[in-house]
């Protein structure tokens, strides 16, 4: 029988919410500096992932959280 392999999809979530992806031959990175136009906080964010999730990777913007001073 021969194997199968099929390309998991990239999901992206920030603040609760789904962004599709726009480009699978973008670096997570470049998804980062793209959605940062729309989402200013995502210029500082963190990268939380892959998570595989179904047949789908998982990538999470989380805030970063510092100190003012």
């Amino acid at each position: 029988m021969p194997l199968i392999i099929t390309k998991m999809t990239r999901l992206f979530t920030f603040n609760g919410i789904r962004l599709p992806d726009p480009n699978p031959n973008m670096s997570v990175e470049e998804v980062k500096a793209l959605y940062s136009a729309q989402y200013p906080e995502l210029a500082t964010a963190v990268v939380n992932g892959p998570e595989a999730v179904g047949d789908k990777m998982r990538y999470s913007f989380e805030r970063a959280i510092g100190s003012k001073g």
